[in-house]
């Protein structure tokens, strides 16, 4: 059912990714990238990038997998997508899930240097992208 974006991504032309809002009781789980650097990187979802041939389920069940540790038993809904370049500069789709896991810990960090259950009606340190996928799955799950 939601492998239908991926058509959409390659004819688009632009690199696809999955984020999953995984949800304990009106906190989501977010990841701190490592730095060496003075100032706090924004927190992210979990996912990874759709490997060629891979569906975009699949992506996500695995990204969450090698990120945290969690198993992915639902997705839920879809929540909402968007566009920015890479680091390279190479287009790049966004597109977040809301899911359900087995349970919610232990979390096993794989590439990041921290997590945190942080509140969904709080002040999240997240890109302004990241904010409004958050404020769409608040008012849809949350209203």
């Amino acid at each position: 059912m939601f492998d239908e974006t991926l058509p959409r991504g390659e004819r688009d032309g632009v690199g696809l990714r999955v984020g999953a809002i995984i949800d304990r009781g009106g906190e989501v789980l977010l990841l701190e990238l490592p730095s060496s650097g003075p100032i706090r990187p924004t927190l992210k979802l979990p996912g990874a990038t759709v490997e060629p041939g891979e569906s975009v389920s699949g992506a996500l069940i695995r990204g969450v997998r090698e990120e945290t540790g969690l198993t992915v038993t639902d997705i839920r809904h879809h929540i909402g997508d968007f566009d920015y370049l890479s680091p390279a500069g190479k287009p790049v789709r966004r597109l977040h899930f809301a899911v359900e896991v087995a349970a919610t810990g232990p979390v096993t960090l794989s590439a990041h240097a921290a997590y945190e259950w942080a509140p969904l009606n709080g002040d999240l340190h997240v890109t302004s992208s990241i904010q409004g996928i958050l404020e769409n799955y608040r008012e849809l799950v949350y209203p």
